[in-house]
């Protein structure tokens, strides 16, 4: 995969500036998260970083990947992401863009796609984007240009007149989920490319939810059709 589709390598991308953005999972919480150095002996392997064998590691990973490299993570990662894809819009700078990429990571989306500005307020991704694969497309056209050419549908996902019922409706296993914005939602032209758009069932008095909220529940809603959920230990 090209380095323009990687978000760990993405340098246009790293210089946004946000107010604060992590080193570690725990930068700013204590010292209660991960691991401290590797007591040893060493276990052998080019997928080891002897630089956190060494002072520990604090990332945001799962103990299996624990004192891995980046690239070793990223190559496990990568032979058995799942069929979905996940797309945003990021016209004005939406701060829960990260968290979306957060949750795409922790469901294994196959990529994430930013449509619109290319720089995105990486906080709430908790620097998961650094095991994510991240797209940009320019404009909408560009994303549904490039999901036709991988014939892969859009499905957006907005609370809008005429959208038929996530709780209701089986979504294809090669996808690209898409979210708006929050507050003004899908734009126009994302509805226009959509060759189908859910809405999620709401039933208090809010007009609608958090879109990070919005962009979990349907890739939940994949997961549990899709994914091959371990029995539980």
């Amino acid at each position: 995969m090209s380095s323009e589709n990687d978000s760990s390598v993405d340098e246009s991308a790293q210089d946004e500036p946000v107010p604060y953005e992590p080193a570690q999972y725990d930068d700013g919480f204590g010292d209660g998260i991960g691991v401290g150095p590797h007591p040893g002996p060493w276990p052998e392997g080019e997928r080891y970083d002897p630089e956190l064998l060494a002072h520990g590691d604090r990332r945001n990973v799962v103990d299996p990947y624990r004192y891995w490299t980046r690239e070793a993570i990223v190559a496990d990662l990568d032979t058995r992401r799942h069929d979905f894809h996940v797309a945003v819009e990021n016209w004005g700078h939406d701060f829960n863009i990260g968290s979306v990429v957060r949750t795409a990571n922790a469901f294994l989306a196959k990529e994430v796609h930013i449509v619109g500005r290319r720089r995105w307020n990486r906080r709430g991704a908790m620097v998961t984007d650094r095991y994510q694969h991240v797209r940009h497309h320019p404009d909408t056209a560009s994303l549904t240009a490039w999901a036709a050419a991988e014939d892969v549908p859009i499905i957006g996902i907005d609370n809008l007149p005429g959208a038929v019922p996530l709780e209701r409706t089986v979504l294809p296993k090669r996808c690209v989920l898409l979210f708006g914005q929050e507050g003004p939602g899908l734009t126009e032209q994302a509805r226009a490319h959509a060759s189908m758009v859910c809405s999620i069932a709401q039933f208090g008095s809010t007009r609608s939810i958090n879109a990070g909220a919005a962009a979990a529940i349907a890739m939940h809603a994949w997961v549990q059709r899709y994914a091959d959920v371990p029995e539980p230990s």
